[in-house]
């Protein structure tokens, strides 16, 4: 029976829930992410070098006479940039936002603080 009551306590923990719910959050995240980059901002992007290469879709892209498709492989490096980047400026303003809750969340320096400070500023202005 200890075994059982060692994994609900493992299983229920607090840790693991989490984890949990951030991995299905991430999953539903990357579907929104994948579909801005593959359907907003390829298409604004690319649109016009397809054009000029007479071509609807990046995938289309082949070598003449062989079968190797490098339109797959810029359309993953692409999207990949664009996703890297975008996930930047996400996680940048995040950051952003918790810089600026913990300025104003940190308090005044109390008066022993103060007097400290002062002290270590005639020392160092002694030496």
């Amino acid at each position: 029976m200890s075994f059982f009551k060692e994994f609900k306590g493992f299983a229920l923990r607090g840790n693991v829930i989490d984890l949990a719910v951030g991995v299905i959050i991430g999953g539903a995240f990357g579907r929104i992410i994948s579909s801005l980059v593959e359907d907003v901002i390829t298409p604004l992007v690319l649109k016009p070098a397809l054009e000029a290469a007479n071509v609807d879709e990046l995938t289309k892209l082949t070598i003449s006479g062989t079968a190797i498709k490098y339109g797959n492989f810029l359309s993953a490096c692409i999207s990949f940039i664009i996703i890297a980047f975008c996930l930047f400026l996400i996680i940048k303003g995040i950051n952003f936002l918790n810089k600026k809750k913990e300025e104003e969340a940190s308090p005044a320096p109390t008066k022993q603080e103060e007097l400290l400070a002062e002290i270590r500023d005639l020392l160092k202005k002694k030496k």
